[in-house]
């Protein structure tokens, strides 16, 4: 039977965030481009890159259909999204939270490097299992074509809603792509429905069975 890999290195909590088109202004002029949040940073790509974080969104607010920083700059999202952003920037979910971690619930790790995660997981009372059955959340690393084909290995450990979380190396450390992961997946009757910036340098993308 499998059996669970136990963490090996720190991880930062991230979690997918915001992501807009917007018209921006600052104290050195206007500018237009994409905005993104994903916490704990604030990036402005247009015709100059501008990155907040720590104290730089501290006191952010909505006004109207503007997002308001402390130091004035100001992205125009819509009344609803202004609001919304300011929320999520003031009050940042966790990354237990984004993935949906619940109490009681029965998960498992393989593979997947992370000091903190298995101590995150016991303070929700969801403390990794070694049993592989009947799991509500599995999060395995997979960060080659090898690790991909043992996906459906896997599957029968999953509860009848469980989830599989397959966590891989991002950005330029990425040796597999989402379209290659997510065509593993559905080789094996599953469809993802969630993705989570699981780290700095992991994200992870969430497998479901499809429905009949």
């Amino acid at each position: 039977m499998l059996r669970v890999a136990r963490s090996l290195s720190a991880r930062h909590t991230f979690a997918m965030g915001k992501d807009a088109q917007v018209r921006a202004t600052f104290a050195d002029g206007a500018d237009e481009g994409r905005l993104q949040y994903e916490a704990p940073k604030l990036l402005f790509r247009g015709a100059r890159r501008r990155l907040f974080e720590g104290e730089a969104l501290k006191g952010v607010r909505a006004e109207g259909a503007d997002l308001v920083l402390a130091d004035g700059s100001r992205f125009t999202l819509g009344e609803k999204p202004a609001a919304s952003w300011a929320d999520a920037i003031s009050n940042p979910k966790g990354r237990l939270d984004k993935i949906g971690v619940k109490p009681g619930m029965r998960v498992a790790i393989l593979g997947v490097a992370d000091e903190t995660l298995t101590a995150e997981l016991a303070g929700r009372d969801a403390a990794p299992v070694n049993d592989l059955i009947g799991l509500d959340l599995l999060f395995y690393a997979a960060d080659s074509a090898e690790e991909l084909a043992r996906m459906g290995a896997l599957v029968p450990a999953l509860a009848d809603r469980g989830a599989l979380w397959i966590v891989s190396r991002k950005g330029k450390a990425a040796t597999v792509k989402d379209i290659e992961v997510m065509a593993a997946a559905k080789a094996v009757g599953l469809v993802d429905n969630k993705v989570v910036g699981f780290s700095e340098t992991l994200t992870a993308l969430r497998f479901v069975r499809r429905k009949s």
